[in-house]
């Protein structure tokens, strides 16, 4: 089996985790509809690998899909390795890589627990190139 989405979470407010939904409509340019962090700029949507989120159960810590922040939550394609400029599609959709990773200005409520946060290293931003919906078990190719 190749890679797959396995939750979209969205949060109204920047800085919160986000909420495991359904399925989740991703807008050219724009990001995923009702989404904080959607709007025309370069980190339009995030994904994180379920992989990085086990890292952290690993450590003790209770957490799940969403709960970095993430928008799409994925396994079986190690994201941080995908250089910016590669493109993915989701679902319905077609994604471009724009960063890997970022600097994480604020320690969030992860960090205070854990002593650490795989986001900032492992998270990866895209914007959206061809909108349309995505939900847990859609495919995840390289473009």
């Amino acid at each position: 089996m190749g890679a797959t989405v396995i939750a979209v979470c969205i949060s109204r407010n920047k800085g919160e985790r986000k909420t495991p939904v359904a399925q989740v409509e991703l807008r050219e340019n724009h990001g995923i509809v009702g989404d904080a962090h959607a709007g025309e700029w370069h980190r339009q949507v995030s994904l994180l690998a379920r992989e990085s989120i086990d890292k952290m159960r690993a450590l003790g810590l209770d957490v799940d899909n969403g709960d970095f922040a993430e928008n799409i939550t994925t396994v079986g394609i190690e994201l941080p390795a995908l250089p910016v400029g590669t493109r993915l599609a989701v679902g319905e959709t077609l994604l471009e890589v724009t960063q890997i990773g970022k600097e994480c200005h604020t320690r969030c409520a992860i960090y205070q627990q854990a002593g650490d946060c795989v986001m900032p290293k492992e998270g990866i931003f895209a914007r959206v190139l061809r909108g349309g919906m995505v939900q847990p078990g859609d495919p995840v190719h390289l473009r």
